[in-house]
């Protein structure tokens, strides 16, 4: 008897009951509904399967008490199962009505007291609540959220999903609910516009979309999906090396706070260890920023990886070189065909154009089988040259042993020297240079290149020919004839003979004779010069020593007269000559200079005598006789005698007087009139 029907029960029981006994009795039981009344009566309870297909039910209900003696009994109509201890329970299909309604409840028992939850009708075959998420993946793309869990069922699911950023707990919770994917083993929604470089907190339930009656599952766990990692580690490398090993030491930088909100692991892989050559290692993620690690001389390649709950970083790849050789030798002997040990490795890299860090490499381990090995020789192709490394694994470090050039079978170059050309021709010689033939090409190790020149006028006259070191791309041919027409052939050649050829055709310079206009133009300039330095030395030496005036006196011969009208005559004209001595620059002339007069002799009678001496004389050296002047002349001529020594005396004063001493060079001469 349910709370609501007890009126009634009680007004006919008044009717009914009139003896005192039967007061007694109500008194009783009217005490035991009011402790019964003291019970909090439990939830409506929920029955459903997980699934569509599953025979088993499942109802839960949930109650606030916390007695631990408590024992439930649930009712399907009129089925009863009865002493529940907990607040739920599993019923097998065949004990239940599935497919027709039915009211059920819960009758929870404290103690004395028992109360009961609200009857709900159900139909129980169309009823499917499925478990919360469990294990839920997380990625970005772009600024989209995409989760993933494992599927209930193999048809598509509602989703119902709450976020929230994780820097800002107190926000609100933002809801979505979508449509999951059609993917038959996880279930799949993307969360769009959200922010990739924020974390961001996280629930998850959902709900059948093909039972008539489903029920939302109950919420996952909060999960906190850390911001994506957009960028590659950024890593810092340094290598020490050892004795046949490199010791490589890696540090990079923290990821940002809000992608490591959950832990960041970085993976190490390198493409020695990852192959076993020389040593086989396995790396662990490690959650430190730091790695050290030892690799061998031949190229390898390290990647980095950070990961999150959320995904992975792009991978960075740090390349470490093949250690280059200080001279690249020829393979004299190599494991290829020995049996090597097991902690040996060879590597074959092809090589090509100075490239270290090859795509293609063939790796032979020691400890491979025989049709293993077997197979990957196969692939070591012939006329190609490959880059030998013999490593072994020495103390768990691999070590290099060996390194030298391989072939595994030669041949002539494929192509001749590329762009051959001439320069530099001259009337005897000319300059040849070329590009070297390219590794790939060559098909074998290139001994030398032969340089060959040939006329073409004559048909006699043999190849010159000379060989050229392989290392060079340059040489100069010597005592060629000028004005000749040459073909000039180069060929590159190996340990098994001569490649293609590549020819140029030359023209050499005919000799050309010597240019008259340019030899009397260099003696032109010549001439020109040796003036030129003439005046400039004679200047300078003018500047130096300059020359010393000399004073003009001109010879003075006085005129004799021959006949003897003019030596009856007597001279009376005194001319006076007057010399000054000379004085330096800076000094005046004194007035009482020193002067010396000559005067001039009078004619007389004793003079005639002389004279006539004198005469005779002249006479007798085939002179001028008296007879050679008229009587009318001698005047004449006396006077003209008279007046030229007159006027060769004024012309000596003025050249006199005209002489300055400058400078301690010039003469300054002062003359008085007679």
């Amino acid at each position: 008897m349910s709370l609501r029907d007890f009126p009634l029960y009680l007004m006919e029981t008044l009717k009914c009951w009139s003896s005192l006994h039967e007061y007694i009795v109500l008194f009783m039981f009217l005490t035991a509904v009011s402790k019964g009344s003291a019970c909090e009566a439990p939830s409506s309870p929920e029955c459903f399967r997980r699934t569509a297909d599953e025979s088993i039910y499942r109802c839960e209900w949930s109650m606030n008490t916390t007695d631990s003696d408590v024992t439930y009994d649930i009712y399907f109509d009129k089925l009863k199962f009865r002493n529940i201890r907990e607040n739920w329970s599993n019923f097998n299909e065949e004990r239940l009505i599935k497919y027709r309604p039915v009211n059920i409840w819960v009758a929870a028992h404290v103690g004395n007291s028992s109360c009961t939850s609200t009857r709900r009708t159900v139909i129980l075959g169309h009823t499917v609540k499925y478990e919360s998420p469990k294990n839920i993946n997380m990625s970005w793309f772009k600024n989209n959220l995409s989760l993933s869990w494992t599927a209930a069922e193999k048809h598509p699911a509602l989703a119902e999903v709450l976020f929230r950023r994780d820097e800002h707990p107190t926000e609100s919770w933002e809801k979505r609910i979508i449509n999951t994917s059609s993917d038959t083993s996880m279930y799949k929604v993307i969360v769009v516009n959200l922010l990739k470089d924020s974390a961001y907190q996280v629930q998850i339930r959902h709900r059948s979309t093909q039972a008539r009656n489903p029920l939302w599952s109950n919420w996952s766990s909060v999960v906190t999906v850390p911001a994506e990692l957009e960028q590659e580690p950024d890593v810092t490398m340094t290598i020490r090396h050892l004795n046949g090993t490199r010791k490589v030491m890696l540090t990079w930088k923290p990821m940002p706070h809000a992608a490591a909100v959950r832990g960041v692991t970085y993976s190490l892989s390198d493409t020695q260890s990852s192959q076993g050559c020389p040593c086989k290692k396995t790396r662990h993620p490690i959650s430190t920023n730091r790695y050290t690690t030892y690799v061998s001389l031949s190229a390898v390649n390290i990647s980095v990886l950070a990961s999150n709950t959320a995904g992975y970083s792009p991978p960075a790849v740090i390349e470490v070189p093949a250690k280059p050789p200080a001279d690249y030798k020829i393979c004299d002997k190599t494991l290829l065909d020995e049996k090597s040990n097991k902690q040996t490795c060879l590597e074959f890299y092809e090589f090509q154009d100075e490239d270290l860090r090859p795509a293609h490499v063939i790796t032979l381990l020691g400890r491979e089988k025989k049709k293993e090995s077997k197979h990957k020789r196969q692939n070591i192709m012939d006329f190609v040259r490959y880059l030998y490394f013999e490593h072994r694994c020495d103390d768990g470090k691999p070590q290099t042993v060996k390194t030298c050039l391989f072939y595994q079978n030669e041949s002539v170059p494929r192509i001749e020297p590329q762009n051959l050309r001439a320069f530099g021709e001259t009337q005897s010689s000319a300059s040849f240079s070329w590009t070297a033939i390219p590794t790939a090409d060559q098909r074998g190790f290139l001994t030398h290149y032969i340089l060959c020149s040939e006329k073409i006028s004559s048909q006699d006259e043999q190849k010159e020919c000379h060989n050229v070191s392989a290392s060079l791309t340059e040489h100069r041919l010597e005592n060629l004839t000028p004005g000749t027409k040459y073909n000039i052939s180069l060929v590159g050649v190996t340990r098994v003979g001569e490649g293609p050829k590549a020819t140029v055709t030359i023209n050499i310079l005919p000799e050309k004779p010597v240019n008259v206009l340019w030899s009397i133009s260099l003696l032109f300039i010549f001439f020109f010069l040796t003036t030129i330095c003439t005046c400039v030395l004679k200047r300078i030496k003018n500047k130096i020593f300059p020359p010393v005036p000399k004073p003009v006196i001109p010879e003075f011969i006085p005129y004799q007269a021959t006949c003897q009208e003019i030596l009856e005559r007597k001279e009376e004209t005194v001319y006076e000559l007057t010399l000054l001595q000379l004085h330096p620059e800076g000094k005046s002339v004194p007035e009482d200079t020193e002067e010396t007069t000559i005067l001039t002799r009078e004619w007389d009678d004793d003079t005639d005598n002389d004279l006539e001496g004198e005469r005779g004389d002249s006479r007798m050296s085939g002179g001028i006789s008296d007879e050679c002047l008229s009587p009318g002349l001698t005047d004449e001529a006396l006077k003209s005698s008279r007046e030229g020594e007159i006027s060769e005396l004024e012309q000596l004063d003025n050249e006199i007087a005209m002489l300055i001493y400058r400078n301690g060079l010039v003469f300054d001469v002062k003359t008085d009139s007679p």
